[in-house]
């Protein structure tokens, strides 16, 4: 099986606030992130569905992280695949 990504993937583990009209604010845990995008462990059935853009800011570093935009791309049964939005 060929793996068709653009950008190679990272563990990452961190905090992440995920927030959208419809679930408000939920703090989620990341696995991995790349130059595009970011893969969040969470209950999919508990997020928006395939095509919502959400926000995401990292918690717990220095200072106040920036607020991304992310679309959500991909559901797996552990998580959700998120897509950077170019501003």
């Amino acid at each position: 099986m060929n793996d068709k990504r653009k950008h190679e993937r990272v563990p990452f583990t961190t905090d992440i606030k995920i927030s959208h009209p419809t679930i408000g604010e939920k703090i989620v845990k990341t696995k991995d992130v790349s130059d595009s995008g970011v893969f969040i462990l969470v209950e999919p059935t508990e997020m928006p569905p395939i095509g919502e853009v959400v926000e995401g800011q990292v918690q717990g570093g220095e200072g106040e992280m920036p607020v991304l935009k992310m679309r959500i791309v991909r559901v797996v049964g552990d998580g959700l695949g998120l897509q950077f939005v170019d501003v």
